[in-house]
């Protein structure tokens, strides 16, 4: 069992890496969408009315962009509809390239640990619990999962703080760099200012239980499947298919806990606990953006 760890520990960490590059534009629009100090500014918001009434009146699909989402303009008033390709055009003009990037340093130093921490949690617990217990039920894969996910959001939340604070900066010159982050929140907060956050990553564990949990069904019926056709193994286009579905499902049931931590590891008082801040936002901007 000793390989299969270690396969597990890089193949974890390797697909983290470059997931991590594939979609760094896309993180750092999420992050601004989540957050309320981060905007879009009202010119911004103007060009999008302008151009997705243009392309609408030109194109039979109506929209500039797909994948629309939303976010408030300063104050917290006027909700307006934003697609995800006007927000990579906006942060590409008004920040460069770079803009669309930031945060990859501290995402690439702790992507890969990250994963790797987890999935070799999760493969040891597993082992461990399945060994002493009724193997492979739905119990052991969620508190393999539980264990995993609070083990490696322990270790790694500095890290995702940091992340998030450089993503949120929005100045063109004289970016904000990880050693300035790291010395600022170190010198107001201390250590513990590295952990805000923490609160609603471990709450965000219920999402990777959600997962795995239907990920191992899945799978498992794939495999029964397969059996019954006289297959050796299951379709890896299956396997794909099961990995999508379970991940579609536990993001889409667990989302509100990643706006309540972006909005935690903000600069400012505002935002004090997991339960303050779901309510906050619940009552500000109500439940569809929580």
């Amino acid at each position: 069992m000793e390989r299969e760890h270690i396969i597990h520990l890089l193949a974890g960490g390797t697909a983290g890496t470059v997931g991590a590059i594939l979609t760094c534009p896309l993180e750092v629009v999420k992050t601004r969408l989540q957050s309320s100090i981060a905007t879009f500014g009202p010119s911004f918001v103007t060009d999008v009315r302008v151009l997705s009434s243009s392309a609408a009146s030109q194109s039979s699909c109506g929209n500039i962009a797909l994948n629309n989402v939303e976010h408030y303009s300063s104050g917290g008033k006027g909700r307006v509809s934003l697609g995800i390709i006007l927000c990579l055009r906006h942060i590409f003009v008004t920040e460069g390239t770079k803009g669309l990037f930031k945060g990859l340093g501290p995402n690439l130093v702790g992507v890969a640990p990250s994963r790797a921490i987890y999935f070799f949690t999760y493969a040891n617990t597993k082992q461990f619990l399945n060994e002493r217990l009724n193997p492979d039920t739905a119990y052991i894969h969620m508190s393999s999962a539980i264990t995993a996910g609070f083990i490696a959001s322990t270790l790694t939340n500095p890290i995702w703080f940091v992340k998030t604070r450089l993503q949120l900066d929005q100045k063109r010159e004289s970016n904000l760099k990880c050693s300035d982050c790291v010395r600022q929140v170190y010198n107001r907060s201390g250590l513990l200012g590295f952990y805000k956050g923490i609160s609603a990553s471990y709450f965000g564990i219920t999402e990777t239980v959600i997962h795995f949990v239907i990920y191992e069904h899945l799978k498992e019926k794939l495999i029964e499947a397969s059996h019954k056709n006289d297959k050796d193994g299951v379709d890896f286009l299956k396997c794909m298919v099961a990995a999508a579905t379970s991940k579609s499902v536990a993001t889409t049931i667990a989302y509100p806990h990643e706006v309540v931590r972006t909005r935690l590891r903000e600069e400012g008082n505002k935002y004090k606990s997991f339960l303050q801040t779901f309510l906050l936002v619940f009552r500000e901007e109500e439940v569809h953006h929580a």
